[in-house]
């Protein structure tokens, strides 16, 4: 994952698949809602996007603040009803990580 680009905000969403329901239910439904072409919406870049075996699905957007309610609207819109969803703003802690671990190397906290 890399840094926000200036003006943008990384979002993490998490997809927890419903299980009550069976991978052809999801897909028809995803078909659907025309998720695929839905989702992310325009002008939101997918950052990474995995699949967590027994939890669901997540994605790293990075977007622009102001994209964040077409997001959310767009989540309700065609993820709700085979995934839970829960969203967190981000940021790639790598780069704060390397600074720390040479601020402790050289004698720091």
């Amino acid at each position: 994952m890399s840094e926000a680009t200036p003006g943008t905000m990384l979002l993490t969403v998490l997809l927890r698949h419903d299980q009550s329901k069976n991978l052809d239910q999801i897909q028809t439904h995803m078909k659907e809602m025309d998720w695929w072409e839905r989702f992310p919406v325009e002008g939101a870049r997918v950052v990474s996007w995995t699949v967590a075996m027994g939890l669901g699905q997540i994605v790293t957007l990075e977007l622009p603040p102001a994209l964040l309610p077409k997001v959310n609207v767009e989540l309700e819109r065609s993820a709700w009803g085979v995934f839970r969803t829960e969203c967190y703003p981000t940021y790639d802690f790598v780069p704060v990580r390397e600074r720390i671990r040479e601020r402790v190397r050289n004698g720091g906290k």
